[in-house]
């Protein structure tokens, strides 16, 4: 992969011949205690110290990210807007300084349903986000929860189930990864002999589910198949030398999987 621009919202990478685009949405400061050890043992001062605190919390970047083909753009995960955090909704500034205009977005797809992820549907102001949407695709195991969301009623009946195996195109392929979230899915996306792995929420903190991956997230919905999951996709990008894109790793979340002697490690590009 090669960076060909960068901003304080944005990096685009040239991977074969697409572009994809890491859209920083912002980010989000959680406590430690959502950290669990296999038991569902959360941290206290048992914490490695390789892991920065700000204030006492951990911070989570919050990326989306775009694959375009030079015809069509498609948007994998669409940030909180004003859902959450005031420190989040940033994801129209970063495709604005990407130059990515919100009306080449014809498609979007979710890795998962959770709300960090679904809510930049719409604009603060209450407007679409994606004037031209035209295609939006849902976890199908998560499309219940998805028409749950009050907030994003007038997309419940556009939204439309994706399954493992169904291509959203020429070089996306979804992958399941269950266990964060019912119907968590990867998106795997090759160009030219490479291939990126956007891995959705896979990793929440990289300074230690890289040496640990057996660290689970309070959130996860199912925190030992979470933790299959994890070691089974770290494994499969590192023994394959894909690049990854994750949602909570260091913006841009981009780069790639290696194995040490314990576990694994992130290199960012």
């Amino acid at each position: 992969m090669e960076r060909i621009s960068a901003g304080p919202h944005h990096t685009a990478y040239k991977i074969g011949d697409l572009t994809v685009t890491s859209l920083r949405d912002g980010y989000v400061d959680m406590p430690v205690r959502r950290l669990r050890q296999p038991g569902d043992k959360p941290f206290g001062d048992d914490l490695p110290p390789q892991v920065p605190l700000f204030d006492g919390a951990l911070r989570l970047s919050v990326n989306a990210f775009a694959v375009g083909d030079g015809e069509d753009i498609t948007l994998i995960d669409t940030g909180s807007s004003n859902a959450w955090h005031p420190t989040m909704g940033f994801l129209p500034q970063a495709l604005s300084e990407a130059q990515i205009a919100v009306g080449r977005i014809r498609t979007i797809a979710f890795t998962h349903t959770h709300l960090d992820h679904v809510h930049g549907l719409i604009r603060p102001d209450g407007g679409d986000g994606f004037p031209q949407l035209s295609r939006l695709l849902v976890p199908q195991a998560e499309l219940d929860m998805f028409r749950s969301v009050a907030r994003l009623s007038r997309f419940h009946d556009r939204a439309q189930p994706l399954d493992p195996g169904q291509h959203l195109n020429a070089n996306i392929e979804p992958v399941a990864t269950p266990g964060h979230e019912i119907g968590h899915t990867c998106f795997r996306v090759t160009s030219g002999g490479e291939t990126l792995l956007v891995w959705g929420d896979l990793v929440h903190v990289p300074a230690l589910q890289f040496d640990r991956p057996e660290v689970a997230w309070e959130f996860d919905a199912d925190q030992e198949q979470a933790r299959a999951t994890r070691l089974r996709i770290l494994a499969l990008a590192a023994d394959n030398a894909w690049c990854v894109a994750g949602a909570h790793l260091d913006s841009p979340g981009i780069g790639r999987v290696s194995r040490t002697d314990i576990g694994f490690r992130f290199e960012s590009f």
